[in-house]
Formats: structure tokens, sequence, C-alpha cells
């Protein structure tokens, strides 16, 4: 049976749609995979190129809200963020918590080139982390 995951961020733009997209990459089959934000943003075009840079598409990914995802009986949930860690609604679940903090790259600020190297930095963060991930729960 494949493990239900549901990884969590602030607004479901950045790194809870880079680190979805890479558990389904890693995990095959075994998993389904869901992002949600306690806020929704909207996917940020950054993110879709650096991942199209990964050849990872996921221009196709909607951002959503954790309330889509209550009646769910997940597996593993992963907090990406501090602030979805903290305010993440109570899920009357027995799903195992993973949390680690990435830096916001929508955040960044700099040259077009220094916020597009930013996005690469916490795209490699993501990836290795959601590797690791897969391969020692999965």
């Amino acid at each position: 049976m494949r493990k239900k995951i549901l990884v969590l961020c602030t607004g479901n733009s950045c790194r809870s749609q880079i680190a979805e997209a890479y558990i389904r990459y890693f995990s095959k089959n075994k998993a389904e995979v869901f992002s949600a934000g306690i806020e929704i943003h909207g996917v940020n075009p950054r993110a879709i190129a650096s991942m199209k840079e990964d050849d990872i598409d996921i221009s196709n990914h909607s951002s959503n809200a954790i309330d889509e995802y209550r009646n769910t009986a997940f597996d593993f949930i992963i907090t990406v963020c501090d602030n979805a860690n903290e305010r993440c609604p109570y899920f009357p679940s027995t799903a195992k918590k993973f949390h680690h903090n990435f830096p916001d790259p929508a955040k960044a600020i700099g040259t077009e080139l220094e916020i597009t190297n930013e996005f690469r930095t916490v795209r490699e963060m993501i990836k290795v982390y959601c590797k690791n991930f897969v391969e020692e729960s999965l």
C-alpha cells in the first residue's frame, strides 16, 4: 500500500511545491504526495523555473490550503518551514511528523542572478532532504 505524505509550508508556493515534486520523484510509486499551505499564495514562477532546470515540471501544480486535506489519513506530515510547523492546525491522525526549516527563496533580494541562485541553493537543499527522507522512511 502506498504511503500518503503531506508537505506543509506557509503559502504552498515554493518549498512545499519543490519537496512534493522531489518526494514524488524519488519515491517512484511508493507514495501519494500532496502539498498544502497555511495560506494559499499560488505556485511561484521562479520555483517552476528552478525545478525545470532539474528536469522536473511543476507547472501543473496547484497551491492548496491545508483544510482541503483535513479528512485524509496521512502516514507522514512534513513541515518545511518554522511558520508552518508552529501554525499547523491540529490533525487528528497517527501521521509521523517531520520538520526541517528551509530558507524561503521567495524572500531573496538582489540581482536577478542572485535571486535565481538562492532558488537553486534552496532547491538543492530540499532535493537532498527529500532523497534522504525517501531512502530512510519509505
